[in-house]
């Protein structure tokens, strides 16, 4: 390979065509090698991009999601708590239990 060329060339541009060496089905070969590894290395290079810098947006709509559940989980146990204390408390039935203000769902 008697010129180097860039790396963005190496997808519009064969290097190994004009090899004395290599046959054209060889310096097709590696010519596709090359591309291979050139993509390999973008994808490796967005890869650890990705992985260093969390995605900001992704961040802030996950915290927003934080707190409306933190909400949504504290009216549960507000909802749970006012149903447990509307049920009537046990001393105040007379004689054995009482299931007629019952709206359980039984199967």
């Amino acid at each position: 390979m008697s010129t180097n060329p860039s790396t963005s060339d190496i997808l519009t541009v064969n290097p190994y065509e004009s090899h004395p060496s290599l046959t054209q089905l060889e310096a097709t070969a590696l010519w596709e090698y090359a591309k291979l590894a050139y993509n390999v290395r973008t994808v490796t290079q967005k890869t650890r991009q990705l992985n260093e810098e969390p995605d900001k947006v992704m961040l802030a709509k996950l915290r927003i999601l934080e707190k409306k559940m933190g909400l949504v989980l504290t009216l549960f146990k507000a909802s749970v708590w006012g149903v447990i204390n509307d049920q009537p408390e046990p001393s105040t039935h007379s004689g054995g239990y009482n299931d007629s203000n019952d709206l359980t769902i039984r199967h």
